[in-house]
């Protein structure tokens, strides 16, 4: 598990201004203090405090307390945050409810039609399916909102393999479904992640090579 070190007690945590428009009646004015002198270390190293943009951003001290910023500090523990406008609400970590892919991102390469969107007589509604390409990829976007992918597959004849890559390239993980499987869910950690690019391909040319991914039930959380 990672750990947080800073050289103050009683450290709070401020979100930081971008989270949207607050009600002006639950905000009060303070007078507090940036504090340059504050180092943030995990896991034994120091690390810099950015914000969304990747600009330094700096410790407040108020009142006897150090406040950091919330992006930041989720960021440097590799946590995902988001922010809920409807409850006004900081989110660390997983979330509650699964999103589902489609809800997230238009994928220009998604099937709808009903003829093509039924696996083991279930019908998925809209999917990624291809049984044409040797092998392909395509592209998530999680925005930096959540946790944890959660991608199911189903490899139609040949057994499939995937790579899950970051925005640098960066191995996420490799996985490798099976026809017996069936719909296989894959976990993937996408914590601080603004795209992740999905690859496959298949082990064997059996001559009914195929992958079926429904995205209305696949999700992030």
């Amino acid at each position: 598990m990672k750990k947080m070190l800073a050289s103050a007690i009683g450290l709070s945590v401020l979100f930081g201004a971008s989270v949207g428009v607050y009600a002006g009646a639950n905000l009060e004015e303070i007078k507090a203090y940036l504090n340059y002198d504050i180092k943030v270390k995990v896991n034994g190293k120091t690390v810099q405090l950015l914000d969304e943009q990747g600009n330094v951003v700096t410790p407040i001290t108020y009142d006897g307390s150090t406040y950091l910023p919330a992006r930041a500090i989720a960021s440097s523990l590799d946590v995902a945050v988001d922010y809920d406008a409807a409850s006004n609400s900081v989110l660390f970590g997983e979330k509650v409810e699964g999103v589902p892919l489609n809800s997230t991102q238009t994928f220009y390469q998604a099937i709808k039609d009903p003829n093509q969107t039924k696996y083991k007589n279930k019908d998925y509604q809209e999917v990624i399916k291809d049984t044409t390409n040797n092998g392909y990829n395509f592209t998530l976007k999680p925005g930096k909102k959540y946790q944890t992918l959660y991608l199911q597959v189903a490899a139609i004849g040949s057994d499939v393999q995937l790579k899950f890559e970051d925005d640098n390239s960066r191995l996420l993980k490799s996985e490798t479904v099976k026809a017996e499987d069936g719909l296989k869910t894959i976990e993937v950690n996408v914590s601080g992640q603004n795209e992740v690019t999905v690859f496959y391909k298949y082990e064997n040319d059996t001559g009914v090579n195929g992958i079926f991914i429904p995205l209305t039930t696949s999700y992030y959380k």
